[in-house]
């Protein structure tokens, strides 16, 4: 797909500085761009890439003050990063709306709807009963149980795993290998020391425009609902328990663990490698820092904590820093005794 610097402008609802007749049919890194390609600028220490530069346009800050002359045309918008985002985007659906059909052979269940501009890969199983919207795409060998419903526009990844009465929204993405509505992890204790299951008998709700990594488990809810919010976006290999609750626009780093019945609000971002234990909250718009703990509730908005157990971002890095100077202050210490 060719197009020029201008409709690409548009699109971007961005200002064009140099050739807008100038036409491009490919994406490529600042520091790897060639005629046609189309690059960005979002981080300044990429900045003398600009001027050296073979891409034919490159997206810019509306702020940016040039330091020397530029080859390229430049795309001047309020953010690069999120402008580039946006025009992947377009392409992604440009690419994914071209792929239409089915794919021979896969099933279809009893009673089971799918709206139109859908494609199915070979190998795709969708049970009884299901619901599914228009423009869905279901890649080959994933598996889509019965009762569920997803909406228009979601992308379903070759080998994701759907258990039954999973509701998904629209526009979601879902990666390969990813299980959504596996068993939560429950189970009684006996006297004699063994343990007998808890049936799991509840689902999994995604919301609109949720994003789950590969290899990503959700489990579903012992009873009632485990509920990932509208826009929130979880990386690779997390683990979500039971009928933990995962707020709107939430953002989850890869291996981060949520046990049963924890509750994280809005607009929170989760470093890789945390783990959360069973029922506690976490405060809308809380960052938590990579590696850490939380064992407590956060009960105050944007707060920023880091650590095993985690507390404060600041007071843990003072903490850090005195742990650090321990052996000399024990010398210290030794010294002082003797003295005394």
């Amino acid at each position: 797909m060719e197009f020029t610097v201008q409709q690409i402008a548009d699109l971007l609802q961005g200002q064009v500085q140099g050739d807008g007749n100038a036409t491009v049919n490919q994406l490529a890194k600042i520091e790897e761009g060639t005629p046609g390609a189309l690059s960005f600028l979002s981080n300044a220490k990429y900045e003398p890439f600009l001027y050296t530069t073979g891409a034919t346009a490159v997206i810019v800050s509306k702020t940016l003050q040039l330091k020397a002359p530029v080859a390229a045309s430049l795309i001047l918008v309020e953010d690069p990063y999120s402008a580039f985002s946006t025009l992947l985007e377009v392409y992604q659906q440009a690419v994914a709306a071209a792929r239409q059909g089915v794919e021979e052979p896969c099933f279809l269940g009893e009673n089971s709807t799918i709206g139109e501009r859908h494609y199915r890969g070979a190998f795709s199983y969708i049970g009884k009963n299901c619901k599914i919207g228009q423009g869905v795409h279901i890649y080959p060998n994933a598996y889509i149980g019965d009762n569920v419903t997803i909406g228009d526009n979601t992308v379903i990844y070759a080998g994701v795993k759907i258990y039954p009465d999973t509701v998904i929204g629209s526009h979601c993405t879902l990666n390969a290998g990813c299980v959504i509505g596996s068993d939560g992890f429950g189970f009684a204790p006996q006297k004699d020391g063994t343990y007998k299951a808890i049936p799991q008998t509840g689902n999994v709700v995604l919301g609109d425009h949720v994003r789950i990594g590969a290899n990503t488990t959700v489990d579903c809810a012992t009873m009632g609902s485990t509920l990932i919010g509208t826009g929130t976006k979880i990386d690779n290999l997390v683990q979500v328990a039971h009928n933990v609750e995962i707020g709107k626009h939430t953002v989850v780093a890869a291996q981060t663990a949520f046990a049963g019945s924890s509750k994280v609000g809005n607009y929170c971002t989760i470093a890789g490698q945390v783990g959360v234990v069973g029922h506690v909250s976490i405060a809308d718009r809380t960052i938590v820092g990579a590696k850490s703990g939380i064992s407590k509730n956060i009960k105050e908005e944007g707060t920023f904590v880091q650590g095993a157990p985690a507390f404060d971002y600041k007071q843990n890095l003072r903490a850090m820093a005195v742990f650090r100077k321990l052996p000399e202050l024990q010398k210290q210490v030794d010294e002082l005794r003797e003295k005394l």
